[in-house]
């Protein structure tokens, strides 16, 4: 793979990514910490009485599904401009264009790396008790970047030939925030909207991590093969669009 080639490059386009998104702020990367735990103050405190009787340690609840969508949302919405953005390098020099939209990618789980520091400490203040569940954490944040990278690709790939892509992902983001039971549990529904969240793939990932972190144990065989299931047909479904429009894309920059 073009991203396997071209490690060096990828890394040091990381490097560039991460010193403009902090360029303009003096605590720089310690945001990526501060900012979920900015957030799940915020919610607990708004939504900790609503659910207390449902939900046991609401804070952790809700910073485990905070996590996943903003991984998976910071990811593609930056993927999505990549190649737009650097259109002057492609032109120029003659680097596979998927380092571009895979480097954006990398940079977002860069950044969940440095806010699962404000989650370790959080599992510490809650007394979490740690499991040999949380073994396969690694394995289900893989699953979240392969499902993220697929997006990429085709976001990044309707960018280039239609810009409001932007403007209606945006829609859509919230709308699927909602269906994703980040702050509420999706077991109080019924009915087509809970069977609407049950198949959602972000829901099966947050839900994942819960049952890791606050059910110590592991998800059913079911629910690993489905989370991969999704994965691996995003990425094909976005690796299958990005190779059959690259040369209108070169064309259309």
């Amino acid at each position: 793979m073009a991203y396997l080639e071209n490690r060096f490059v990828i890394s040091q386009l990381t490097r560039r990514e991460l010193k403009r998104k902090y360029a303009r702020s003096r605590l720089g990367i310690v945001w990526s910490v501060l900012a979920p735990l900015l957030s799940m103050v915020i919610l607990s405190l708004i939504f900790s009485q609503l659910f207390k009787r449902s939900i046991e340690n609401y804070p952790i609840y809700y910073l485990s599904g905070y996590l996943i969508w903003q991984a998976l949302t910071g990811a593609t919405t930056s993927a999505m401009t990549a190649l737009v953005d650097n259109r002057a390098l492609l032109l120029k020099i003659k680097f596979p264009m998927e380092i571009f939209l895979v480097t954006r990618v990398y940079t977002a789980f860069i950044n969940l790396l440095y806010s699962l520091v404000a989650y370790a400490l959080m599992l510490l203040v809650f007394r979490i008790p740690l499991s040999f569940a949380l073994l396969a954490a690694p394995l289900l944040f893989l699953f979240v970047f392969v499902f993220s990278l697929g997006l990429s690709y085709m976001l990044a790939t309707a960018y280039v030939f239609f810009g409001d892509v932007k403007h209606l992902y945006s829609v859509f983001l919230t709308l699927w925030m909602y269906v994703s039971a980040i702050f509420y549990p999706a077991e109080q529904l019924s009915g087509f909207i809970y069977e609407v969240i049950r198949v959602n793939p972000v829901y099966q990932y947050i839900h994942a991590l819960r049952t890791l972190v606050l059910g110590a144990s592991l998800p059913g065989a079911s629910a690993w093969l489905y989370m991969l299931a999704w994965s691996l047909a995003a990425y094909r479904g976005g690796r299958a669009l990005f190779n059959r429009y690259r040369a209108r894309i070169m064309q259309k920059l």
